[in-house]
């Protein structure tokens, strides 16, 4: 367990401070008639923040479940990827009331996760079912964090409220909550391909004058081809990492296009052309 969180309400600020926590769950709703007038502020700050976002509806027994479900999500407006919890600390809401929302707000929230909050008197004493949906978010300030006196699996340990609410979470790093909370997972960036400029020069000079097909630098010409390529100079069929005299000519007529004329648009890739080129194309350039 590495990551910590914070839970707020209509006490914080609309910006609460969010730095070296991975995860921020905002009170929603209460009841049937209650809505935190700070939740949407407070959610766009921790969405901006790019921590893991949940939204917490506080269960009273004034009004049936279904509507508390209906009331609870219409107004979250939660996100893919955000969790949805239930706060139960209410004698008035019996344990099989709170399996009830529960299971009624997984059925409402399709592919959100969906958690219960309560505190160890609740869980140990309250409880008769141990039912949590998908993970229980228990309370206890027994002064060791991550080490709540139960028994049960838990997904995060509210350890104390000084300054503000303040939980552990049982995973190992902020990304693997947000891929358990259903976050789309990030694409990696493809490292852009390195050109050495030296190396096509040689292979401008000397492939042309080679067998057909000799490639002097394959890895650096291809890039370089592939743009040409792109660009409509060169026939695809010629894309094959020689830089034989189709390449040459190809890059001639790029260097003619950039606006150089004489012999510097003699089909040999300089560092200025063969940058933009490289700028344009996806692939880096060194000398």
């Amino acid at each position: 367990m590495t990551i910590k969180g914070i839970d707020v309400s209509n006490y914080q600020p609309d910006s609460p401070s969010l730095a070296g926590f991975a995860f921020c769950f905002v009170k929603a709703t209460e009841g049937v008639t209650y809505v935190n007038p700070r939740h949407a502020a407070q959610v766009t700050h921790a969405r901006q923040a790019g921590v893991v976002v949940g939204h917490y509806h506080f269960v009273n027994g004034n009004s049936s479940m279904a509507d508390q479900v209906a009331f609870f999500v219409r107004q979250a407006g939660a996100r893919a990827g955000e969790i949805l919890a239930l706060d139960w600390e209410t004698s008035s809401v019996s344990s099989a009331e709170k399996d009830d929302f529960l299971k009624k707000l997984k059925a409402a929230a399709p592919g959100h996760k969906v958690i219960l909050y309560c505190n160890t008197d609740y869980w140990l004493h309250r409880d008769t079912s141990s039912y949590a949906a998908d993970g229980l978010w228990i309370a206890e300030y027994n002064g060791h964090p991550g080490k709540p006196d139960i028994k049960a699996n838990w997904v995060m340990h509210q350890y104390t409220s000084t300054p503000v609410d303040t939980s552990l979470a049982n995973f190992a790093s902020q990304q693997a909550m947000a891929e358990w909370a259903g976050a789309a997972k990030p694409t990696p960036t493809p490292a852009k391909p390195k050109v050495s400029l030296a190396h096509v020069v040689y292979a401008a000079k000397h492939d042309p004058a080679a067998a057909q097909g000799h490639a002097s630098y394959k890895l650096d010409v291809l890039p370089v081809e592939k743009a040409l390529n792109a660009e409509g100079l060169l026939a695809s069929k010629y894309v094959d990492g020689s830089f034989g005299t189709k390449s040459v000519n190809a890059y001639a007529a790029l260097q003619r296009r950039y606006g150089y004329s004489g012999s510097d648009a003699n089909g040999i890739p300089g560092m200025a052309s063969l940058t933009r080129l490289g700028q344009k194309h996806g692939f880096t350039v060194t000398a």
